[in-house]
Formats: C-alpha cells, structure tokens, sequence
C-alpha cells in the first residue's frame, strides 16, 4: 500500500514540475481577498493571487465523548497504518468506510463487529445494496448490532483492549470489548485553519462553503471545490468539480451533472451506483420499474467464482428511462461506467438491454437487468 501511494504522489509531484506549476508546502491562511500566507518549518510566506480554489479536503468526523487516542481507539487514518494485525475490531459505523476497512480487516483474519445506527449498512445508498453486503460479509465472520449507538468507550484494566458500553435496538445496553476500536462515522470540510472569516466566507451548519454554480464564494476571487462543499465527498467528483471551474474561469461553459456522479465501495464484493435509489424514487412519487439479474447466473462469474451479488436496474415506467444502475458483485467498480454512460445521454432500458454484450463477461448481467426491466424479457433468469 505505502509503495503504491509514494509512487502515485511521486508521479503528481512530477507532474507538477512538468506543467510548471509552483508548489508551496505548508499550512495555508488567507490575508485578503487576493493574498495569502503558508506558514512552514522555514516561516511564513506572503502569496498573491487573482483567484484561489479552496481544495483542502476533508478530515474524520469524531463521535461526541470518545477520543480517538490512535490506539486503542483508532480513526480511518490510523486503520490505514497499522503495523500488526489485530485479533478483533468494532468498527464503529456501518457506511462506506467502515465496511471498506471492516471486509479488509475481516478478510486478514480479524474478528470484526460492526455498529450501525441505522437499521442497514449503507444507509445512503439503494436499499437492497445494504442487506446484500450483510450478508456476504456474515460469511467472513462478522457480526453486525444495527440500530444501535455507542454511549461510551473505556479501556480494560490490563489497557489492551477497549470496551464499549451500547444502547441496542431494543433500547437494552449491552457491552462490546476488542483490541482496538475503529469510528468510522464520516467525514467533515477540512478548513478550520484557513481564517475564512478574513475574507467574509462562512460556512454553513456542516462546515461546507456555500458557493454559486461556478463554484464562486461570496468572495469573487475565491472559489471552493471537492469535499468543502456540498455534496458527496468523493475524490473524482472532486477532480472533475477542479476541471469544470477552471474551465468556468477562462470562459468555457462546462456541465456537470451531479446525478452521473458514481459511489463505489470497496469491498469484496464491490459495491456501485449512479442514478437515484429506489427510496428515493418512491419519495417522489416517480412510477418505476426494476429488473434484477443474480451473478450467480452469469457464466463467467460461476467460472471465477465470483458469483455473489446482482445488477438492480431503475427504470422510468412512463418513458422507460434508465433512473438507476446499482450493482454489488465482481467488478462492480468498473462496470458502473455504463450506468454514468446511459444516464448521461439519457438511455432507456431497452436501449441497454439492445446492446450486444460479449460473451462471457460480467457485464452481460448488466443486459439481462435492463431485459428483466423491460417488461420482463431477461433470458437467463
């Protein structure tokens, strides 16, 4: 893991270098509406600008009344550094990246239990997606207390081990102990340290930084982009969020269309959407319809024994309109594309279930939902 990221960065860095871009290293605070300063074990130093985007990320939120010390009680960062395998985890968090580093954990030989306050796993995302993963991570071991909060958090007299007093869903208290203790409860915009006040920008109740469509601030110099501000804190809605400002900025007229952006979670079986979720759907009163197709009926992924999971398809009743592809299978990360594909120029089912898969691959299961979504022509289920 540490060699893939010190070449990735290597290779940013030198891309940097490469377009002639300068790099100040440190910690950033705005002066004025067109200054700055980057404080560095070498001082501070004053920078000038015409405009600035504000990228600066986001950090692990904390959960109220226990303090992630780095270890016993461990963030998301921490997870990624470990040193030594431990024999159990409860991984405080049933989202994204607590059941990323849970099923990695897991997979290691980790007894892991998860925590979730909401009545399923991946609470944000379509709600078959949720109880599908349960159930595949139940097969490594892991044992799961939904609709339940943790109130407390205290070490073991001996110190290697950390206990958990929880509230259950029966509203019954019941204790929890293992040798380390991963919250996961989410993410919050990095920018207590840039003095935003200085340039008049407050940010809203969940510490984004509230901008036009052009990614503008009320400071019109300063834009903002990526996980301090709205939306899902996803590195590529970032990357391209960077691209459509600039592109703004020097006159050009770009689209981004949040409902094509693309979650993935990594676990094994992965798990992908784009498009809206069933609940959704439902909330707004939308006449749907859905076609479903099981791995576990796709040739190829029978060969590779990767036959866990199932393509969703949502689909507009009245135009046939792909609405929404959710997957949680083999390569789920990849074959998501002809989801964001389709939603972008606007495909019908029928349109996907027209297209000529080869043969045997994973994505045919993608063909036979969007058949089983129009009106129930799926040939191999």
């Amino acid at each position: 893991k540490d060699t893939v990221v010190d070449n990735t960065t290597q290779g940013i860095e030198f891309l940097m270098t490469k377009n002639k871009i300068t790099v100040f290293r440190g910690t950033a605070s705005f002066e004025s509406e067109t200054s700055l300063s980057v404080s560095s074990k070498d001082g501070l130093e004053s920078v000038s600008f015409k405009k600035a985007i504000i990228a600066t990320g986001s950090e692990v939120t904390p959960l109220p009344g226990i303090d992630c010390d780095g270890k016993g009680i461990i963030s998301s960062n921490e997870a990624l550094y470990l040193t030594k395998q431990p024999k159990s985890m409860i991984v405080v968090g049933g989202g994204v990246i607590g059941v990323e580093l849970g099923s990695v954990y897991a997979r290691l030989g980790t007894k892991v239990t998860v925590v979730e306050f909401c009545p399923s796993l991946l609470p944000t995302m379509d709600k078959d997606l949720g109880p599908a993963l349960q159930r595949s991570m139940k097969k490594l071991d892991v044992d799961f207390h939904l609709k339940s909060r943790v109130q407390k958090a205290s070490y073991s007299k001996d110190k290697k081990t950390v206990k958990l007093d929880v509230l259950g869903s029966d509203d019954k208290p019941f204790k929890l102990e293992a040798e380390k203790v991963l919250v996961a409860i989410g993410r919050r915009p990095y920018s207590d340290q840039l003095a935003l006040d200085k340039v008049g920008i407050k940010t809203n109740e969940k510490g984004q930084i509230p901008v036009n469509a052009s990614f503008q601030s009320v400071s019109p110099n300063i834009y903002a982009i990526g996980d301090v501000i709205e939306g899902p804190m996803l590195a590529h809605k970032a990357s391209e969020e960077g691209v459509v400002c600039v592109e703004m900025m020097a006159g050009q007229k770009p689209h981004l269309d949040y409902n094509t952006i693309p979650g993935v979670v990594y676990t094994w079986p992965e798990v992908a959407s784009v498009g809206q979720n069933e609940q959704d759907i439902k909330e707004k009163g939308i006449a749907y319809k859905v076609g479903k197709f099981p791995f576990k009926a796709s040739g190829r992924a029978r060969a590779a024994e990767e036959s866990e999971g199932f393509v969703k398809v949502l689909a507009s009743k009245e135009n046939d309109e792909l609405l929404g592809l959710h997957i949680i299978g083999p390569r789920a990360a990849d074959k998501i594309l002809l989801g964001v594909k389709s939603l972008v120029y606007r495909a019908s089912a029928e349109d996907i279930a027209s297209l000529v898969a080869p043969h045997p691959t994973y994505s045919e299961a993608i063909k036979e939902a969007a058949l089983a979504a129009t009106d129930n022509r799926a040939i191999h289920t």
